[in-house]
């Protein structure tokens, strides 16, 4: 079986790190963006990283963060990765890379195969991608919007950095998901919460069991 590397975005409480670490996560994010449910003030997400247990990668998501953002939040927690989910271009990712010495994944957003040209673009310059759905015009969140794309559009790509697979993924629809992409990491915020920026810890558990879960039919 494939190990499928399961991230878990949005955490807000001790509780919800140790409800990631439990089901068997790689990683936690802790959301730095203010107009998110899910958004942490620098000493709250500091409690949440010292209190993540060894092997659980700690990701800190910004949204066109400058440096004194980025300095702020990298000298105040312990952290394993910089994910970028702004407007950030592909220079600027190297700038934060080469700046910080973290590996970073960029965040693209697609609706239309369109928007694949953007991953190659990144991957030049980031250590992984994440693929989301792009949101709405006019939407206050760059992601956490519960919203997926057609997967059919990143079936059985390859590219040129690990990628990961985010966007409207719950429970019920990720083993499908993996089937039909082929992605081996996997994002997931709203889709294991009780309501905006709530986690379920059972809802966590299933989440990360669903990608243990025997192939499912592609979708078609």
């Amino acid at each position: 079986m494939v190990d499928i590397r399961v991230k878990i975005c949005g955490l807000r409480t001790v509780e919800d790190v140790a409800a990631v670490a439990a089901a068997g996560a790689a990683y936690a994010g802790f959301v730095f963006f203010p107009k998110s449910p899910r958004h942490l003030t620098i000493a709250q997400a500091r409690v949440l990283a010292l209190a993540a247990p060894v092997g659980l990668a700690k990701v800190a998501l910004v949204v066109d963060a400058d440096d004194a953002a980025l300095d702020a939040i990298t000298e105040a927690m312990p952290l394993d990765m910089l994910q970028l989910h702004g407007h950030e271009s592909p220079e600027r990712v190297a700038e934060v890379r080469a700046r910080y010495g973290l590996p970073v994944m960029k965040a693209v957003g697609v609706a239309d195969e369109g928007d694949l040209a953007a991953v190659l673009d990144y991957s030049l310059a980031a250590d992984q991608i994440l693929v989301d759905a792009k949101p709405p015009k006019n939407a206050d969140l760059p992601g956490g919007n519960g919203l997926s794309f057609d997967w059919r559009l990143v079936a059985q790509r390859r590219w040129l950095k690990p990628w990961m697979l985010a966007g409207g993924l719950t429970p019920d629809n990720v083993a499908q998901a993996i089937r039909l992409t082929n992605a081996r990491q996997v994002d997931v915020s709203s889709g294991v919460e009780a309501s905006p920026g709530v986690k379920d810890a059972s809802k966590i558990a299933a989440f990360v069991a669903a990608t243990r879960a025997p192939a499912v039919p592609m979708l078609r």
